[in-house]
């Protein structure tokens, strides 16, 4: 009988140190009641959430946060946003928070898009401002991208967002690799820009740009027609800032994005490209053999190094 009572009062024992433990783990990092923003992206885990809370001081244990989530059901109740935690919430109050929704709007603008094309999506979900985002905006350096965007964000602030984003992206090291190329920071840009439009799949992008590149340095035509749709504008009856067929009148359109009558690059870039599309020019192979690129109805590319080659291609694969 002594032994049953010794050990039940080990287990009592052990019973409320294990309970105080649990709770000072669920119990507030600090008294600290500044707060500061808590990113949970699209996509994210339970792991990927409790690891940041503890990198961020928010929490005292991920294991404990983990477990807890788990034994309450929520692992699919904590949703991705933007919040306003502090060191001085318990776990409790911190979970309960990243399960009511973020007041903040998830925003994607595409690879490729021009600038009307990113104005009409941001007013769409955010109601900005369209002519003071093209009028602050800045062709080819607004880096397209999925961004977490406050309700109440101006043109202004969303400018900033994606030109810091561009400059992040486009790190030292590819600035550099563009530069090697003989090419000045602006031109890689200008170049990556009509990778982005002529180029079907990223495969081909560094081929498509090795070609563009090629060709710039001997100075024949770039011949590219998103230069020449970007030229021509919004197209009415199509709702499209890209004609899908040009003929051979708009190949003769007066302007200096025309590349089929003016040799170089256009003056400035003609949407925004993605990474994959600068990376291709800042490795792109100015030695590559073929000087022509053709993508049939399939999104096959098929490459040539002569004009008949070319032709060839184009009678090949409709």
């Amino acid at each position: 009988m002594r032994k049953l009572i010794s050990l039940a009062l080990i287990l009592l024992v052990v019973f409320f140190l294990a309970k105080g433990w649990w709770d000072s783990q669920l119990s507030p990092v600090s008294s600290d009641k500044s707060t500061k923003v808590f990113v949970i992206a699209k996509g994210a885990g339970v792991s990927d959430i409790a690891k940041k809370l503890k990198e961020e001081n928010l929490i005292k244990s991920e294991l404990v946060f983990k477990i807890y989530i788990k034994q309450n059901n929520f692992t699919n109740k904590l949703q991705a946003g933007s919040y306003k935690l502090s060191p001085s919430m318990p776990v409790q109050e911190l979970v309960k928070n990243l399960q009511i929704g973020s007041e903040d709007v998830w925003v994607t603008l595409i690879e490729g898009w021009r600038l009307e094309e990113m104005a009409d999506k941001l007013n769409e979900q955010l109601k900005i401002d369209k002519k003071q985002f093209l009028k602050s905006a800045k062709e080819g350096y607004m880096f397209p991208d999925t961004y977490l965007f406050p309700k109440e964000a101006t043109a202004e602030y969303i400018v900033d967002s994606l030109r810091k984003t561009f400059d992040t992206r486009l790190n030292s090291e590819l600035r550099s690799k563009i530069r090697s190329q003989g090419l000045t920071e602006q031109q890689g840009v200008i170049l990556a820009s009509i990778v982005e439009r002529e180029a079907r799949s990223d495969k081909a992008r560094t081929e498509v740009a090795s070609i563009l590149l090629k060709r710039f340095k001997i100075g024949m035509g770039l011949n590219a027609d998103a230069t020449v749709q970007y030229a021509l504008g919004y197209q009415k009856e199509e709702k499209s800032w890209w004609k899908r067929n040009l003929t051979k009148d708009d190949l003769k359109v007066n302007s200096l994005y025309n590349t089929y009558l003016h040799s170089g690059l256009p003056p400035t870039p003609i949407c925004n490209p993605g990474l994959v599309s600068l990376e291709a020019v800042a490795n792109a192979d100015s030695g590559t053999p073929y000087l022509y690129y053709y993508h049939d109805s399939k999104g096959v590319s098929h490459y040539a190094k002569t004009l008949e080659e070319h032709n060839q291609n184009v009678a090949n694969y409709p």
